[in-house]
């Protein structure tokens, strides 16, 4: 009988305790992240959540699914999303119009040249007039890149060096895979499929910015917000931004965090799952945000001479800001 009661109490203090935590996560700012379904940043936000790292921080976050790039970007513009990822060209075009958004790195992953192990492609000259599969469009950055450096080491524009075909990357891998391009520039988590299944990587974008003479590390893609939300909220962002690195840090350190993700990945197997997590590991920033933002304003020139104002609009130079400080600028 005593037993009973012991048991009855404890799971009482149990349940108060559970709703004592809940009642406190549901005091903690909320910031709403709008997330595409099914991309990678979604494994960083699920790692966050199991491990309780933003609750731990002082913040909750809420994830707004959402069907497409440009959906997100006019969810923040709109308000109805905190935070997005996004690129900081796009923020730099942004504040150069007016608009005060602003940009902390997330990751520097970005894609690669992949080719087909049996083309007998050894550099960049041996695609001369052959099929190239491009994905992201004409104004893609790593195609921008890559013309840049075709430029600098070969003395021809890889647009005509190659025929580009700018296609879905889902659709480049299917045709690299059953022959009919050899050759395809894809986003990293395509090409870390295409690796696993025996494609052979020709140029990576860390030696295309070192070929074209850019030293340091440079993360692509980032957390976009507004900075008057920004200032508002800071300690909520900076909360957020501090679960968001933890959550990282975990990524490159524990196996076992990927194990319970492994179902997001979409792995199809052991080898694409590896090269899954290799790739995202490597592309974790490891540089502080002011050699970050050193590095994206000599990028920003390569591609404001190759993408034009169709790329960054009115901007002549990195506009102050784009990137976003810690406890202030």
């Amino acid at each position: 009988m005593f037993r009973n009661l012991l048991r009855a109490a404890f799971a009482a203090l149990a349940s108060f305790a559970c709703l004592v935590g809940a009642a406190k996560a549901a005091d903690l700012p909320t910031i709403r992240i709008g997330v595409l379904q099914y991309g990678t940043v979604s494994w960083e936000l699920e790692v966050m959540k199991r491990l309780g790292l933003a609750e731990r921080e002082g913040v909750r976050f809420e994830v707004v699914p959402l069907a497409l790039k440009d959906a997100a970007n006019v969810a923040l513009q709109g308000g109805a999303v905190d935070v997005i990822v996004n690129d900081w060209i796009w923020v730099a075009r942004q504040r150069a119009e007016g608009r005060d958004f602003a940009f902390a790195p997330y990751s520097r992953a970005i894609g690669s040249v992949m080719v087909r192990p049996d083309s007998n492609i050894r550099t960049l000259a041996d695609l001369r007039g052959q099929r190239m599969g491009v994905a992201g469009g004409a104004l893609d950055k790593s195609w921008l890149l890559l013309r840049a450096y075709s430029r600098k080491t070969i003395g021809e524009d890889a647009a005509k060096l190659v025929k580009p075909d700018f296609g879905a990357p889902p659709l480049l891998n299917a045709l690299m895979l059953k022959g009919e391009l050899p050759a395809v520039l894809n986003f990293w988590h395509f090409s870390a499929r295409l690796r696993a299944a025996g494609m052979r990587e020709l140029l990576s974008l860390d030696q295309i910015l070192q070929g074209l003479g850019v030293e340091g590390e440079l993360p692509m893609v980032g957390w976009v917000f507004r900075e008057d939300w920004a200032t508002k909220n800071r300690p909520a962002l900076e909360a957020f931004l501090r679960a968001s690195a933890k959550a990282k840090q975990a990524m490159q350190e524990s196996d076992t965090v990927w194990a319970d993700i492994r179902s997001l990945t979409q792995a199809e197997d052991d080898a694409t799952f590896t090269a899954l997590k290799q790739g995202f590991r490597a592309g974790i920033p490891t540089a502080d945000v002011a050699r970050a933002e050193r590095t994206a304003r000599s990028v920003f020139r390569i591609l404001a001479d190759e993408g034009g104002t169709d790329l960054v609009g009115s901007a002549t130079a990195l506009p102050a800001g784009t990137f976003w400080r810690a406890g202030g600028r």
